[in-house]
């Protein structure tokens, strides 16, 4: 049977995953655009608690969704997605949206490193959280509120970068330490939105770790959260996707 008469086959959910210093909220636009279209949808919270925590609550909240899944990750979110799709046994493909998609072995600091692009590690504050019995604690970072608006959002009014970065969620130091595992994008089709002007996890690793995966690119002018300042540029990406997943027409 050929693909011009194969039948098409389901359509799969859009599962989005945040990154660190986020939450869900990130995504409403594209929720609300690919709801319009008709496409089913959900938004996972990530706990930024660190890779190997993380894949396993995303690759537990993947499984749960009935059917095919096209994991779609934002930043950290990326790494977690291909740690993650391995696990959950029902993701059909990956979108990366200005986000990691490592390779085994690797850590994300590694990866930061090696970003000229990237101005994260100089914005960046630490902390501590309670890690475990008594008084242990754990380090975890946040972005200086007075550097968030150029490190991670520069495309977007002062304003609303102000209210970001008061709302923005502390990720753990595991997350840029711990290993990753096993990376999804070997054995699953790949695309990516790489935001040109990406001075958080930085354009150029970004763009490298894309090529790497063999993912079908898009670039767009943007700052980090491009799936906020462009919203219909990453929704049209994930359209693509879906449309090739389900041998189905893009829209007219």
């Amino acid at each position: 049977m050929t693909d011009a008469t194969a039948p098409a086959s389901p359509r799969p959910t859009v599962a989005l995953v945040h990154g660190a210093f986020a939450d869900s909220s990130g995504w409403n636009d594209v929720v609300g655009q690919l709801q319009a279209a008709g496409i089913a949808v959900r938004a996972i919270s990530n706990p930024l608690r660190g890779i190997t925590a993380d894949a396993a609550y995303v690759a537990s909240a993947i499984r749960q969704i009935p059917g095919p899944v096209l994991a779609v990750g934002h930043s950290y979110g990326g790494a977690i997605i291909t740690n993650a799709a391995p696990h959950a046994g029902n993701v059909v493909g990956l979108v990366y949206v200005a986000a990691f998609a490592p390779d085994e072995g690797e850590t994300l600091g590694d990866i930061e490193g090696d970003s000229k692009d990237s101005v994260l590690n100089t914005a960046l504050l630490q902390m501590q959280y309670p890690a475990g019995q008594g008084t242990q604690t754990a380090a975890e970072f946040a972005i200086d509120p007075a550097k968030f608006h150029d490190a991670f959002a520069a495309d977007l009014p002062e304003k609303q970068a102000a209210v970001m970065a008061a709302t923005q969620r502390p990720v753990a130091a595991a997350a840029f330490a711990e290993p990753n595992g096993t990376p999804a994008w070997k054995n699953l089709p790949s695309w990516a939105v790489v935001a040109t002007g990406d001075k958080a996890a930085g354009s150029d690793v970004v763009r490298s770790m894309a090529q790497r995966a063999g993912a079908a690119i898009t670039e767009v002018e943007g700052s980090h959260v491009i799936m906020i300042s462009q919203p219909q540029a990453v929704t049209d990406v994930i359209r693509q996707a879906i449309d090739s997943i389900t041998h189905l027409h893009p829209p007219g």
